[in-house]
């Protein structure tokens, strides 16, 4: 089986480079109208919650039905989401907070941690109930996406080495072997579905 993992394509606040997290921010005009149809068509697409991820989803695989899988929203930020990291420079919860890896609790958010878990629970009871198919495709978050790299993909890398552009991702192969044994996916390349961008 072939594992497509997609983060959605650029929003205003992407551009801006402000946190968005769980804002329900939508695709901006230009992110929408960059992205290109993939040349296969599933049946299913499972999303986020968050509109940008479900638009991503509709341009990309437009004939495909979409599930919304809640724990595949991206992480809370709390008090950080709709600012930039400038606007913060002088907060002490958002210094201490980069000051420790990012991996705190964000003030009325969520630590690393405890996102990574929701995150990785939901795509491994996906996985597991999907398994018999020969596509699943997720399109989600740049956090989700990591969370789960992270967690699962080989070669292993850290978090944030796991970074992908909007609209883009990665592809993986499930052998049942592997997964069965040590929970383990192979990286076969890096993905992109941005007019003119190829990885």
């Amino acid at each position: 089986m072939n594992i497509w993992l997609l983060r959605h394509g650029r929003t205003r606040f992407n551009d801006e480079r402000r946190y968005q997290g769980q804002l329900d921010i939508p695709l901006s005009p230009a992110g929408a109208a960059e992205l290109r149809a993939a040349d296969f068509a599933p049946n299913v697409v499972y999303v986020s919650p968050l509109q940008r991820s479900q638009q991503t989803a509709r341009i990309v695989f437009p004939s495909a039905r979409q599930v919304v899988i809640d724990d595949f929203s991206e992480m809370d930020f709390g008090a950080f989401d709709g600012r930039t990291a400038d606007e913060m420079a002088e907060d002490a919860d958002y210094r201490a907070w980069v000051d420790g890896t990012c991996t705190a609790q964000c003030p009325g958010g969520e630590s690393r941690a405890a996102f990574c878990a929701r995150s990785c629970a939901a795509f491994e009871a996906l996985l597991d109930s999907e398994r018999d198919r020969g596509l699943l495709v997720i399109v989600a978050h740049g956090g989700t996406l990591r969370a789960v790299m992270e967690r699962y993909a080989l070669p292993e890398r850290d978090y944030f080495d796991w970074m992908s552009g909007n609209g883009g991702g990665y592809r993986l192969d499930f052998d049942t072997a592997l997964w069965d044994t040590r929970r383990k996916l192979r990286l076969l390349e890096r993905v992109s579905f941005v007019e003119a961008e190829k990885c």
